[in-house]
């Protein structure tokens, strides 16, 4: 097979999954639209209940919860899978890492010291800029932060660390939560694979998405009941030389 035809596989194959994308994309929309109405009906109902107050009611009550519990989860589950579809090329601009980190650490000091939990920072002050898109890679940094507090039920540490490799600019996020299986570890970037309940299983694969659209990758390792260690390598802007 000559490179033309490879190529031309290629760019089949991309189109079928751009058009794939889309379709996907529309249907989520059409779900979502009739599941907002039926939610909104719900809460009516739910106050039409709560003025008549009865025994009857309550159970009826009880009901309601459930479908709007369900609803919301049904919502929760388009808007991340719209959030991972939509992701496609983002605009880079010349950032500092350090400072995407400290606002997402900022934003969970709360939750973490709620939970007993203590936020360790090595941050290197020499960090080298890299090629960013700020409010796309805190959201990831947000999914990754906000998995390593849930994953310390009973207080612990979360470490953060930037530093500079030979080839890349790196952060690793450490907590020393209940950690995950090997088997876990080789799935949890499958878009719809998790393993809490009521989870989308879209937070990591979208990570993993918006890492890769700033050029990086992500890496995991993980021991059950030790914790579990994210690597995030950005490539060095080819002006600078690190080493």
């Amino acid at each position: 097979m000559s490179s033309n035809d490879k190529r031309s596989d290629v760019d089949l194959l991309r189109a079928q999954y751009e058009e794939l994308a889309e379709l996907a994309g529309s249907l989520a929309h059409e779900i979502k639209n009739p599941l907002s109405v039926i939610h909104m009906n719900i809460d009516l109902l739910s106050e039409d209940l709560l003025e008549a107050n009865s025994s009857d009611n309550r159970r009826s009550l009880e009901r309601v919860d459930i479908v709007r519990e369900q609803c919301e989860r049904m919502e929760g589950i388009i808007r991340d899978f719209l959030r991972y579809a939509r992701l496609r090329d983002i605009d880079l601009v010349s950032g500092n890492l350090n400072d995407q980190v400290e606002a997402v650490l900022r934003a969970y000091q709360a939750e973490a010291e709620a939970r007993e939990i203590e936020v360790v920072r090595f941050l290197d002050n020499d960090l080298p800029v890299i090629a960013l898109h700020s409010d796309s890679l805190q959201a990831a940094l947000m999914n990754l932060v906000k998995n390593a507090l849930e994953a310390m039920e009973s207080g612990g540490q979360l470490l953060a660390r930037t530093y500079t490799t030979q080839n890349s600019i790196a952060l690793d996020l450490i907590d020393t939560g209940s950690g995950v299986d090997n088997n876990t570890v080789m799935h949890m970037f499958e878009p719809f694979y998790t393993t809490k309940e009521g989870g989308s299983g879209l937070g990591l694969p979208t990570a993993r998405k918006i890492i890769e659209a700033h050029g990086g990758r992500i890496s995991v390792q993980s021991e059950v009941g030790r914790g579990t260690k994210f690597t995030l390598e950005f490539p060095v802007p080819k002006r600078i030389v690190v080493g």
